[in-house]
């Protein structure tokens, strides 16, 4: 990691994080991860930091997730190693979930996989208008995870699952309606609204002065296509106990935004969507830690196989958007298969 590669300064009362990898869509490095833990247990310390806001450079993404094309190269000749990044990244949606201090993500930009890690999990997370949200793992082998089994499964009308499996896209008012964002600020207000945030001084009631000025600033974000096609999800996504009666009955619909859902799990690897499926199943039961102790057990095993290599591959190396799944049919992929991703590791995730 170059130093540039994640900021940190203080601005009145803030603690102030920046994703510093424009070109790159400010895509997390296992050192970014680590770097940025240190910082916040450093902050959470001092007592002339009252919140933290973290933000993306540039004006194209806050962080379009891990550099997962990185873990698949240490991973193709180290895949312990290349847990490792993994191991550093849950770590910090851990403390940023628990964090004492208010917890502010600006994500006007594309916010993918770990960029959601880094947001979803605090106090406030302000869209606007270039905000575009999206778990897409299961289109390069792996699953939803930087706890998203976690914060997934507590959105209703099984938008949760629909976001799992299909790695649907997510603008502003999609992620206001979702309940994935607390507040929409217009890109145009977001300079000023920064400046009036950082320039609070922060008390006992630190939590109430940041929540009173990005009230100030939100505004309608407009009509939610999800909104939409909400009754179709919830008739399809919601209320199923395993992955093959999901499934059973997307077919049996016979409706449009049925027979759409189908036509995009046929691109996706069978393997990650019945993982994926069983994840948000578990998951539901599960407190946050757990949940992430589970990831990485989940994570852990999918280094061992076969679709994330080349789902990575597919979009993000060769960009042929071709990849070869194997299996490649849903019917072949056993439940068997799928419950040895949960095994307890030896070595399982450390949280404090």
């Amino acid at each position: 990691m170059t130093e540039s590669e994640i900021l940190f300064e203080r601005k009145g009362s803030f603690g102030v994080v920046t994703l510093n990898r424009p070109d790159a869509l400010n895509a997390l490095s296992r050192n970014m991860c680590t770097a940025f833990r240190a910082k916040l247990i450093e902050w959470e310390r001092e007592s002339s930091i009252g919140a933290v806001l973290v933000k993306g450079a540039g004006e194209r993404a806050f962080c379009a997730g891990g550099d997962i094309r990185r873990v698949r190269e240490e991973a193709m000749s180290d895949r312990d190693h290349a847990c490792g990044f993994f191991h550093e990244e849950y770590r910090l949606n851990a403390l940023i979930h628990h964090y004492s201090k208010p917890y502010v993500a600006l994500i006007d930009g594309i916010v993918m996989g770990g960029g959601a890690g880094v947001s979803i999990h605090g106090d406030f997370r302000v869209v606007g208008d270039k905000t575009l949200f999206a778990m897409p793992e299961t289109a390069i082998g792996l699953f939803p995870d930087v706890g998203g089994g976690h914060f997934l499964t507590r959105l209703h009308d099984g938008l949760g699952l629909y976001y799992a499996l299909t790695g649907a896209r997510a603008k502003a008012a999609d992620a206001m309606a979702a309940g994935l964002a607390t507040h929409y600020v217009a890109t145009r207000e977001a300079q000023a609204m920064e400046r009036d945030l950082t320039a609070l001084s922060l008390g006992a009631h630190a939590h109430a002065q940041i929540e009173a000025v990005l009230d100030d600033y939100s505004s309608d974000p407009g009509a939610a296509h999800v909104n939409q096609i909400r009754p179709s999800l919830k008739r399809l996504f919601e209320g199923h106990e395993t992955f093959t009666e999901f499934y059973a009955a997307l077919v049996d619909d016979g409706h449009d935004v049925a027979n759409d859902m189908r036509r995009i799990l046929s691109r996706m690897s069978p393997t990650s969507l019945k993982l994926t499926f069983e994840q948000m199943r578990r998951a539901r039961t599960l407190d946050l830690d757990d949940e992430l102790r589970m990831e990485y057990a989940m994570v852990r095993r999918v280094l061992d196989g076969h679709d994330f290599y080349e789902g990575v591959r597919a979009v993000l190396v060769d960009k042929d958007k071709a990849p070869r799944w194997s299996p490649a049919n849903l019917d072949d992929v056993t439940d068997a298969e799928i419950s040895a991703y949960f095994e307890p590791l030896d070595r399982g995730l450390t949280l404090p």
